[in-house]
C-alpha cells in the first residue's frame, strides 16, 4: 500500500450535502501544494460540485447512485461510510472530514451516532477512546458525553477521571503544554447549589476532581456553566487567550452553544485520543442549500488549517 503518512486526507462527506462543494472551495482558497493533500471521494461527485485548481490525488470511492442535492439516501450514506473506512485504512498524517448525515448512514445499515464513532471503530487500539474537542483558536471545549439524548447523559467518576486524564495527555504530547488549566462545568444550574438543585456535583464531579488533582492535573471544582464561559467568549472576541486552556462540558449543548455563539463557522470539531487527529467543520450537511453553490467554505478552511502544522 502507498505511504500517505505525510498527507492530509480529506473525505467529502454526504454526496447530497455541501461537503464536496466546501472541500473544493476550501482547497482552491488555501492553494495547498498537491503533494500535501489526498482526497477520499469520487471524481463524478467532485466534478458535479465544482472544479479543483490543482491536481490532487484522489482515492476513488465507488458511487453509482444519482447525485440529488438535498435528498437523504441510503446510497449516499453508504458512500459516506466507505469513505471513512478507506481513510482509516490509509493511515494518513491527519484526517479532515466533510459533514455526513446520520440518518443516511442508518438507511445504509451503519448504525453509528456520527463520524467520531466510526473513526473510533476503525482506528482505536486497545485502551483508546475518541474524544470530541471543539476548538476556535485558543478557546477549547471538551465534551464528557457525545451524541446522545439529554435524558441518557450518564456520568461516572471513572469516566470523568479517564477523559480529563486523556485530555491532559493530548495537551502534553500534541500541544507541548505540560501544565494546562482546565475548567469543569457544573452539571446542574448554579453547579447544584450544594445539593439544592441536584446532587451530581457532590456525588460524582467533585470526587472525580479530587482524584484528578491528586495526580497533578490542574482542574477546577464544578463551576456554574452559565457564567463560566463569559470570560472565554470575551477573550475570543478580543483575540486574547481565555482564562483556561480548556473548558469541560458535561453534555453536547452545554459546551457547543457558547463556543459556536462566539466563534461561529471558525469552530472546528477535533477528534483526539486516537493515533490520528481528525478535524471537521462545526456544521452539518446543510441539505437546504446543497447544490446551489452558495455554501460557506470558511468552516472547512478552519478544519484544514487546524492540521496543517
Amino acid at each position: 500500500m502507498q505511504d500517505y503518512k505525510n498527507k492530509i486526507a480529506i473525505t467529502t462527506g454526504d454526496v447530497n450535502g455541501i461537503g464536496a462543494e466546501i472541500t473544493i472551495k476550501a482547497l482552491n482558497a488555501l492553494d495547498l501544494s498537491a503533494d500535501r493533500v489526498l482526497l477520499i471521494s469520487n471524481k463524478k461527485v467532485l466534478e458535479y460540485y465544482g472544479q479543483l485548481k490543482k491536481n490532487y490525488e484522489i482515492v476513488e470511492i465507488p458511487y453509482e447512485g444519482a447525485i440529488t442535492p438535498g435528498k437523504m439516501t441510503a446510497e449516499s450514506g453508504e458512500f459516506s461510510y466507505q469513505s471513512l473506512k478507506k481513510v482509516c485504512e490509509l493511515n494518513p498524517r491527519a484526517i479532515v472530514t466533510a459533514p455526513v448525515a446520520k440518518k443516511a448512514l442508518h438507511l445504509a445499515g451503519h448504525i453509528f451516532n456520527g463520524q467520531t464513532e466510526i473513526l473510533q471503530h476503525f482506528l482505536a487500539r486497545e485502551g483508546q477512546y475518541a474524544e470530541m474537542l471543539f476548538v476556535a483558536g485558543e478557546f477549547r471545549v471538551l465534551l464528557l458525553t457525545r451524541h446522545c439524548a439529554l435524558k441518557d447523559v450518564l456520568l461516572t467518576q471513572d469516566l470523568i477521571f479517564e477523559k480529563i486524564t486523556n485530555l491532559k495527555k493530548f495537551f502534553e504530547f500534541k500541544l507541548h503544554n505540560r501544565n494546562p488549566r482546565f475548567a469543569l462545568c457544573g452539571f446542574n444550574p448554579h453547579a447544584g447549589e450544594d445539593g439544592i438543585l441536584g446532587c451530581e456535583e457532590m456525588d460524582i464531579l467533585i470526587p472525580a476532581v479530587n482524584r484528578l488533582q491528586k495526580t497533578g492535573i490542574d482542574v477546577t471544582s464544578p463551576l456554574p456553566a452559565d457564567t463560566l464561559f463569559v470570560k472565554a467568549g470575551e477573550a475570543y472576541g478580543r483575540n486574547m487567550k481565555p482564562p483556561f486552556d480548556c473548558y469541560i462540558a458535561n453534555y453536547h449543548d452545554q459546551g457547543l452553544i457558547p463556543i459556536k455563539t462566539v466563534a461561529g463557522s471558525a469552530t472546528v470539531n477535533m477528534t483526539i485520543g486516537l493515533d490520528i487527529i481528525r478535524t471537521s467543520p462545526g456544521h452539518g450537511t446543510a441539505f437546504d442549500i446543497a447544490g446551489k453553490d452558495i455554501a460557506d467554505e470558511s468552516g472547512m478552511i478552519a478544519a484544514i488549517k487546524a492540521v496543517l502544522n
